[in-house]
């Protein structure tokens, strides 16, 4: 492993310098520091495991993972690797399988990730195979710590990770138990490529203060505006947050006075349902985004609830996963509810599809300015939880967390 050479600036994480998005050096780091490193990554919904002998593809950065569910009911999870010739043991998303039989030359494996059979080891009449001192299980694929919360289901491949929940920290586990309040049923889920470093889709997500300049879908039906009542709450290490915001909107005009390209007035929906909503939570908070370092995200949109995971497919290529996801205790019209307001979300989402754009938009930009530093300094330079989302806070807590894991 190589260690980064460069140097954060003297300014701390009120500065964030350009090449952290465009070096191929750290990003290689990032792969053993972060992902394999002393982090919880999310890899799936247990839910997405239904019964006893089922598996599902996910990955921890750039390393394809495979997480199954045995006979007992147990959880696994292992690289998704054959110890003999390195293929993908699982090339479908998901399926139903007692044993997992790699294609290329038929090794198996138990749903541990244990190899448990060779394809000819012994030869085929008295001539070839393997070896009697061969060692075929020297490179076995390497198998994660798995925890769960709620349903949601982590991996780790460090043993010096702390438990899940001393990880998260109590407000953001409290954040979770809010939103996963019942089993899960998954309603579907798709995935997009963007065109940009997995950290600027996380910075995008941390940044509670351009949802209602750059979403305009979301200020013109007063979705999220700041106007309304809501906070920001992040984790002691700084790389867990939660932002939130109440659904009423008491704040009159102030978009419109100010000018915003974001204030819409005078626009209506030919389909207004898709926004009718109810308070589930009982709560009144309309939209709760949480993230979880390094990728995870989980989201309370009105009545649209999804995961988000990301796959680091290269330097400026990453991939966005989403799972939108109701409760087996929802009744059909709020199954239906939900399936309508999952047009917000996801690539062609009224209120997500510029977040597939704008990582992209910083990507091009900085290649050609590496040397230079993005300010961070809305909210202050601390990385404190707050009531109001006018800050970047919880974007300096991430860094603040990243840092420590890349040793900058």
């Amino acid at each position: 492993m190589t260690v980064a050479v460069r140097q954060w600036p003297a300014e701390g994480v009120a500065r964030v310098p350009y090449w952290v998005y465009s070096d191929r050096d750290l990003f290689a780091d990032e792969q053993a520091r972060v992902f394999r490193g002393p982090t919880w990554n999310f890899l799936c919904l247990e839910a997405e495991l239904p019964k006893p002998n089922t598996y599902r593809t996910s990955a921890v950065g750039a390393m394809p993972v495979v997480v199954t569910r045995d006979n007992d009911g147990k959880l696994s999870a292992f690289e998704n690797r054959c110890a003999h010739r390195g293929s993908l043991l699982c090339i479908n998303e998901r399926g139903e399988a007692r044993d997992i039989v790699c294609v290329y030359h038929n090794w198996s494996y138990d749903l541990a990730g244990n190899l448990t059979a060779v394809a000819f080891r012994k030869g085929m009449g008295g001539k070839g195979g393997m070896p009697a001192d061969a060692r075929p299980d020297e490179n076995p694929p390497r198998k994660l710590r798995v925890e769960t919360l709620c349903g949601l289901v982590f991996g780790t491949l460090d043993s010096n990770t702390p438990p899940l929940e001393a990880y998260l920290g109590p407000e953001i586990v409290k954040g979770i138990r809010r939103v996963m309040r019942a089993p899960v049923r998954v309603l579907g889920g798709y995935s997009q490529m963007l065109a940009s470093n997995w950290k600027l889709y996380m910075e995008n997500v941390k940044d509670s203060y351009h949802a209602s300049l750059l979403h305009t879908f979301f200020t013109t039906f007063r979705l999220n505006r700041l106007t309304q009542k809501g906070g920001l709450v992040i984790s002691e290490t700084g790389g867990n947050h939660i932002s939130y915001s109440f659904a009423a909107d008491t704040g009159g005009k102030e978009y419109e006075k100010a000018g915003m390209r974001a204030a819409q007035e005078g626009f209506g929906l030919e389909a207004p349902e898709v926004l009718a909503h109810v308070d589930e939570y009982g709560d009144g908070i309309g939209l709760q985004i949480l993230s979880v370092f390094p990728t995870f995200v989980l989201q309370q949109t009105r009545n649209s609830l999804a995961v988000r995971r990301l796959v680091t497919h290269g330097l400026e290529k990453t991939e966005l996963v989403w799972t939108i996801f109701g409760f087996t205790d929802d009744d059909e019209a709020m199954t239906e509810r939900r399936m309508r307001q999952a047009n917000l979300i996801g690539p062609a989402g009224y209120i997500s599809m510029e977040d597939g754009a704008a990582p992209g938009f910083v990507q091009r930009a900085v290649n050609s300015a590496s040397d230079v530093l993005s300010v961070v300094e809305m909210g202050g330079r601390g990385i404190t939880s707050d009531d109001t989302r006018v800050t970047e806070a919880a974007v300096r807590g991430f860094w603040t967390f990243y840092r420590a894991q890349m040793g900058f």
